[in-house]
């Protein structure tokens, strides 16, 4: 309950405060993408509940001749890019957390398609809301191997307290001036999970 009522408060403060450079993203989306300005895309939530992420848009549309989206590489563009780097893409999951489906701190909501290669240790890590941050971000983030990033998770779930959380708050702020952990060697973003340390290119903003 104490962890919930933070939540609310420290995501509607935030969202207050950075309202102006919301709008501001939202405008420059719509300038350089095009609609919509949002990305929305399923991930499991808290006991694997799926409920819709949010983030700015940063990748224009194109397909291949057989009408598959092209490889990311493709169609990040150097505005994306930045909006990455900047973790402004981000912003709009203070909605997500106000709504209740996130945390601002927890283990990072990743692709639904990775729930059925966890192991029965790694899904530990759907025992509590995901975050806008967690362990793993601070540690390394995109830069980590997958075995290593749910090992921060399920240390989380089973170390958390209000105290850790602010903790983890303060070293994201660190992380994020740094830019640092944005990719994963040899990708855009992360890389894709399937299990026992196979790893492949994936689709729109995983991380």
């Amino acid at each position: 309950m104490l962890k919930r009522l933070v939540d609310i408060i420290i995501a509607s403060i935030a969202f207050t405060i950075l309202l102006p450079i919301f709008l501001y993203v939202a405008f420059k989306v719509k300038k350089n993408l095009g609609s919509p300005i949002f990305f929305y895309q399923e991930r499991p939530g808290k006991n694997g509940k799926l409920f819709k992420m949010m983030k700015f848009r940063s990748m224009k549309d194109g397909l291949d001749a057989q009408g598959h989206p092209l490889p990311d590489e493709e169609r990040i563009t150097p505005f994306g890019q930045k909006l990455r780097s900047t973790s402004l893409d981000e912003m709009p999951q203070l909605l997500n957390v106000i709504k209740g489906d996130m945390s601002v701190v927890g283990p990072r909501p990743m692709l639904k398609e990775f729930v059925e290669h966890y192991t029965p240790e790694q899904a530990r890590r759907l025992e509590v809301r995901p975050g806008m941050t967690g362990l793993a971000q601070i540690s390394g983030r995109n830069e980590l191997e997958y075995e290593e990033r749910f090992k921060h998770d399920v240390w989380y779930v089973d170390n958390h307290n209000v105290f850790v959380d602010f903790k983890i708050m303060f070293k994201t702020v660190v992380v994020m001036s740094k830019k640092e952990g944005i990719n994963a060697p040899g990708h855009v973003g992360p890389s894709f999970f399937k299990g026992n340390g196979i790893q492949s290119q994936n689709e729109e903003a995983k991380s």
